[in-house]
């Protein structure tokens, strides 16, 4: 956990500008800063930066596993000890032409809840990964995506209640289904985005034919979803036996 050292900090409001969630607040009757520990993700730039000039920021031991899980998954510069990637934890199938967890007639599915300035609750990517996973999407294991982690039942995204009210950076719910279902799964994204109290983006991975063309796009079209205008293309000169 990270505090702010009554005794050390003298009210120069230096360190507010470096909160990447906004949960460093000036205490006028106090003349102090005071951290908001509901709203701090523990991404640790404030340490990292040593931003402020007397030294009263200071790190308190991380005592449970939740509190580890927010840090590793908010710092970038920490990696998670079960996917071994840093940052979120995840790749988000940026390379599936090597691992092939998407295949033929499936379509990958990575939900980016939360931004610097906002961050994302966990219970609010709780509703994001059930709303999916009610209409058939099938939400990628522990070895693929930490927040798996936290699931207590995969097939259905939900999380362990005691860490609904850790509040991260961001993170990613991953997910894919059959082409066949993208659009009830769109169709769940557009209702559960009224019920959540933050913002994400939506990244497909998409499989084409030898031509480079796809129908999967069409379903945006049916649902009023702008096609994407950026994207990132593998060309498959990695191919596992299980994409052939």
């Amino acid at each position: 956990m990270t505090i702010i050292n009554k005794e050390l900090c003298n009210g120069c409001k230096i360190c507010n500008k470096f909160c990447t969630v906004d949960a460093i607040h000036y205490l006028a009757e106090e003349k102090k800063c005071y951290i908001d520990q509901d709203r701090c993700t523990e991404c640790y730039v404030c340490l990292r930066q040593k931003v402020c000039p007397r030294g009263a920021i200071q790190p308190i031991e991380l005592d449970s596993f939740y509190k580890q899980f927010q840090h590793v998954i908010s710092d970038p510069v920490e990696s998670h000890g079960v996917t071994g990637v840093s940052g979120r934890g995840t790749e988000e199938v940026k390379t599936n032409d090597v691992s092939g967890r998407v295949i033929k007639g499936e379509v990958g599915v990575a939900i980016d809840m939360g931004r610097p300035g906002m961050g994302v609750f966990l219970r609010d990517a709780e509703k994001v990964a059930m709303a999916i996973a009610a209409v058939g999407a099938e939400l990628a294991p522990q070895e693929h995506t930490p927040l798996a982690a936290l699931m207590t039942d995969l097939k259905t995204g939900k999380l362990e209640e005691a860490c609904h009210g850790y509040h991260l950076l961001s993170v990613i719910v991953e997910a894919k289904c059959k082409e066949e279902e993208l659009k009830q799964v769109l169709e769940a994204l557009q209702k559960v985005q009224y019920e959540i109290d933050t913002v994400f983006s939506l990244g497909l991975i998409i499989r084409t034919d030898e031509k480079g063309q796809t129908k999967v796009l069409e379903t945006l079209d049916q649902l009023g979803i702008p096609q994407p205008h950026r994207g990132k293309v593998n060309v498959g000169l990695g191919r596992p036996l299980s994409l052939a």
